[in-house]
């Protein structure tokens, strides 16, 4: 019989009070991304082997936004994906700890006495390349090494994952979302990017021309939101996988002016208003354009949804 694990949240750091040893990771993990999915899979796997329990450390908010200020940064994931992502991997702790002023000031020594010996009682921390930790950032891989010889533990640094030669970060599949290249993103995540939301009242233009729209509107002003244009998405309504079409954008036809999410499902008329639907992205279609006519827009509308059928065919 086969043993599922079911992943325990635990939002604070000085709440979790483990009873056996523990391997650990730690890190934003923005994406949950195949390089990320490396260093995981690794950490589950020698926790099984040894009889130990593994441990991923995350932030929340993200430093940046907490450091810097910086409300123009967008994630990949929310706090809740990004949960729901890393429970697949197989992990028995996902600690997500509140992110602040006064623990960024925490130095490296104390992070790896205090938290990393003392209140995790670590036997193994796993890292990715080029990873810092503490105040300034002070601490990093030399420093894990010669720490982890006074308090006995042992410290492994996985390498740059690539693919193509091209390395994989977080980084680099937010600019390839914001530049419309989701095949790429994509590949990099190993999972369809996606987007959630409650579907909201919307102008229901789209029902007078013959494409009725699910407009969704996301809570977290973190998210990151990709290239504005048309997208082959798919959705998991009432148990049912549900395909359609999805504009991202301001709707200049009809002199929109805020930035819209709609998605026109294909052959289905459920009503969905108020409810929580989650959208994978599959495929950039175009971008958006300005049509000169209601007219004009219908007919881009009915080639837009057979060139997403033949795309879904394939």
């Amino acid at each position: 019989m086969l043993k599922f694990i079911i992943l325990k949240i635990i939002h604070s750091i000085f709440d979790f009070k483990p009873t056996q040893k523990t391997i650990v990771t730690i890190g934003t993990f923005d994406g949950v991304h195949i390089g990320h999915q490396k260093i995981i899979r690794e950490l589950v796997a020698e926790a099984k082997d040894f009889d130990k329990k593994s441990v991923l450390l995350t932030f929340f908010p993200h430093p940046r936004m907490v450091l810097q200020k910086d409300a123009t940064i967008k994630l990949i994931n929310t706090i809740d994906e990004r949960a729901e992502h890393l429970e697949k991997l197989g992990l028995d702790y996902l600690i997500i700890h509140p992110f602040s002023k006064e623990f960024s000031t925490l130095t490296a020594l104390d992070f790896v006495q205090n938290i990393l010996v003392k209140q995790f009682n670590t036997s193994k921390l796993i890292i990715g390349y080029d990873h810092h930790f503490g105040k300034n950032r002070e601490g990093n891989i030399t420093q894990l090494t010669e720490y982890s010889h006074l308090y006995d533990f042992t410290v492994e640094e996985i390498p740059a994952q690539d693919i193509d030669q091209v390395s994989v970060s977080s980084t680099k599949i937010r600019k390839n979302l914001a530049d419309g290249h989701l095949k790429t993103a994509n590949n990099y995540l190993g999972y369809p990017f996606s987007l959630s939301g409650k579907v909201v009242q919307g102008k229901q233009l789209g029902g007078k021309i013959g494409f009725p729209t699910a407009n969704i509107e996301i809570p977290e002003s973190y998210k990151l939101i990709p290239k504005k244009g048309v997208y082959v998405v798919s959705a998991i309504i009432q148990n049912n996988t549900v395909f359609g079409m999805m504009n991202i954008g301001n709707r200049p036809t009809v002199h929109g002016k805020n930035q819209t999410i709609e998605i026109h499902f294909f052959d289905f008329k459920t009503d969905l208003y108020h409810q929580n639907i989650t959208v994978e992205l599959l495929y950039f279609l175009r971008e958006e354009q300005k049509f000169d006519s209601l007219n004009d827009l219908v007919i881009q509308l009915e080639k837009d949804k057979n060139t997403s059928l033949e795309y879904l065919k394939k």
